[in-house]
């Protein structure tokens, strides 16, 4: 396909998504399904537009004056591809297959105006009614966090120590771009890329299927690391999902301990098992309901609670939730965490630490729960982190933020990361 079908589809799955109010991922498959003509360049070029217009989507239809798929799609080629008005004019002529050009009044207003101009929301391409949240979580920065957000995400990979030594896998991946993470101890990063450049599948690597490494951000594999996981310690991973962070901190274990990974949700829990396997994991125990864990309340040395939350940390990889997100959502999430902290605190020996983590930038779900929970539960006590930044990634890797001096969140600005914030909440002996 040229680019004038490529762009073409890129807006057909732009409407099918606003029409229907479906995930993205689903709808580009749909439209792959449809038009399996299409080879995988395509799909990926596609795919890139698509999801390049929703990270951009306030401050693109502002600039064109239009929110149209097809609006949003040109903004695309214009701000993000590199290409003029002009050029891409020339480009589609005689090309059947593209789409309708912009009309003469947006292509004005698109040379007319200026992001500056912009509501702040809008140049920060978040909606507005969670401006109050970042102005109060990032403060005079908020808006170059909030831009960051809507970056493109590199391919982030996690050196599985059990089976390979980071530079093992680094050379495995050479053809495919892999290099050293600049902060996770085991990470290996492969670039985002430019326009149309799709990223490598990296899982049909041999070195994949031998349990050399995992996919997992890099912020991921910080957070997972800063609960200090030991030999011979008795780990809980309370909210386990796909197991990313129990493969990591098994590893860091050397296959010494235990760690238990548990998740209310049975359909996310369930890749675990075949990852467990790959990874060569052997100290994990895998549970689907929590009954099977009361015997054990009290007895953990660390529990990781990866809690429920509206992933706005994540919106680089998943820009379509971006603007589903309401305040109702918020509102079942902040209940659902401290649900959460409640009934993991309750597996935490004396002397013991539970681990609050959040793919969350807002400090609804952030520090003011950790503060409620602490207030709460007087046995506990938020306890400082930026120590062990520097002693696990040393002096000269890029800072988190902390609001506190004590909880630290991770951000696409500070860390080149996902963001995620992170408190370990101490139980007195």
């Amino acid at each position: 396909m040229r680019l004038g079908g490529r762009l073409q589809g890129a807006i057909e799955v732009l409407a099918d998504i606003e029409a229907r109010k479906r995930p993205v991922a689903d709808a580009l498959k749909d439209w792959g399904l449809a038009h399996r003509f299409a080879g995988s360049g395509d799909r990926a070029a596609i795919g890139n537009i698509v999801y390049d217009a929703l990270r951009m989507r306030l401050s693109h239809a502002w600039l064109m004056g239009d929110d149209s798929p097809s609006a949003l799609a040109h903004a695309v080629l214009f701000r993000q591809w590199g290409l003029t008005p002009e050029a891409l004019a020339a480009e589609l002529d005689g090309d059947k297959f593209a789409p309708e050009a912009p009309s003469a009044e947006t292509l004005a207003a698109f040379a007319a105006r200026k992001l500056e101009d912009a509501p702040l929301h809008i140049q920060g391409d978040i909606p507005e009614w969670v401006e109050p949240s970042f102005r109060q979580a990032f403060g005079d920065s908020w808006l170059s966090e909030a831009q960051a957000l809507s970056e493109r995400p590199t391919l982030d990979l996690r050196a599985n120590a059990l089976k390979a030594d980071r530079a093992k896998v680094v050379k495995a991946l050479e053809r495919a771009g892999g290099q050293a993470s600049k902060i996770a101890r085991f990470g290996i990063r492969i670039p985002a890329g430019e326009g149309a450049s799709r990223l490598p599948n990296v899982t049909a690597e041999l070195s994949f299927q031998k349990g050399w490494f995992e996919v997992q951000d890099e912020g991921s594999q910080i957070v997972a690391d800063l609960v200090l996981p030991e030999e011979g310690d008795q780990v809980l991973d309370y909210c386990a999902g796909g197991g990313g962070k129990t493969l990591a901190m098994s590893a860091a274990m050397h296959n010494k301990g235990q760690v238990h990974a548990y998740d209310s949700d049975r359909r996310r829990l369930a890749p675990i098992i075949e990852r467990l396997k790959r990874a060569g994991t052997r100290n994990v125990q895998v549970h689907d309901e929590r009954n099977g864990l009361l015997q054990l309340r009290g007895k953990f040395d660390k529990v990781l609670v990866d809690a429920p939350c509206t992933g706005t940390g994540t919106w680089r990889r998943r820009p379509d939730t971006k603007w589903r997100l309401t305040q109702k959502n918020l509102d079942e999430r902040t209940s659902q965490q401290q649900e959460a902290l409640a009934q993991a605190g309750e597996f935490v020996r004396p002397g013991g630490a539970l681990l609050y983590v959040t793919c969350s930038v807002l400090p609804e779900e952030n520090e003011a729960q950790v503060n409620r929970f602490a207030a709460q539960n007087p046995d506990f006590e938020v306890a400082e982190t930026l120590s062990s930044w520097e002693k696990l990634f040393g002096k000269d890797a890029p800072q988190p933020r902390s609001s506190d001096g004590k909880t630290i969140t991770l951000t696409p600005a500070s860390t080149d990361t996902d963001g995620f914030f992170f408190c370990r909440l101490q139980r007195k002996v």
